[in-house]
């Protein structure tokens, strides 16, 4: 059985691979949001992005049920990582201040800022799981390095 590691290393050559010299934004994140949900069938329960446009995100492309179309800056999960321009992990959404409730269902959530060459968060991989405390510091480095890839690669 593969370790979660292994799981991530995979994943990050398959998103390299899917997004490679690609100019079709909303294509790639589709892909790379099903292929991240297949590495992690029983963990993602939703995983997607959201995009910086017009001062708010921006449901962009996922996996999973309906989500939120718009969250403004500094509300919920989303929000605040955009805010702090830094990941948030939370174990538990409903101890987190201000969580935004897309589903019930969500009980911990991981969100981790794309950024521009300059920096600036340009959108944001967002996964939930139907699970508590269902992400840690491997998930939390190996998704910064799939944000990298898609900073480098992507034109968002």
């Amino acid at each position: 059985m593969e370790t979660k590691e292994e799981k991530y290393r995979l994943l990050c050559a398959q998103v390299k691979s899917l997004v490679a010299g690609e100019n079709n934004l909303t294509g790639a994140l589709s892909n790379v949001s099903a292929a991240m949900r297949a590495a992690f069938p029983d963990v993602y329960w939703w995983v997607g992005f959201y995009l910086v446009r017009g001062g708010e995100l921006q449901l962009g492309p996922f996996q999973g049920p309906v989500a939120c179309m718009t969250i403004r800056k500094g509300k919920g999960v989303c929000g605040t990582a955009w805010v702090l321009n830094s990941t948030v992990v939370v174990p538990d959404v409903e101890c987190f201040p201000g969580h935004i409730a897309c589903s019930s269902e969500s009980r911990s959530e991981i969100v981790v800022p794309i950024r521009n060459d300059g920096g600036e968060v340009v959108a944001e991989i967002d996964v939930d799981s139907r699970e508590l405390a269902a992400f840690d510091e491997v998930d939390r480095l190996c998704l910064e390095n799939i944000s990298k890839i898609l900073s480098a690669e992507l034109e968002f």
